[in-house]
């Protein structure tokens, strides 16, 4: 026999310095959590988009700075 508990801890919610248990919280406080924690998910995933932007940015300016070396620019 196991001593594992399948008990889940409860979620709190910690906003401007107070915690909160988000099980006891009203449905519509609940929907505008929801809402914050999809906003932020999005926020990560679109800073690491451009984060891979500007490294392949970078990488394509380097590859243009390596083949303008042999040209000569316009005087």
């Amino acid at each position: 026999m196991s001593n594992y508990s399948n008990e889940q801890p409860e979620p709190i919610l910690t906003f401007d310095g107070k915690t909160y248990n988000i099980n006891n919280l009203p449905n519509e406080l609940k929907e505008i959590v929801k809402g914050l924690q999809i906003s932020d998910n999005q926020l990560r995933l679109y800073e690491d988009t451009l984060k891979v932007l500007a490294i392949g940015r970078q990488s394509l300016a380097k590859q243009l700075n390596e083949k303008l070396k042999d040209i000569d620019p316009i005087p």
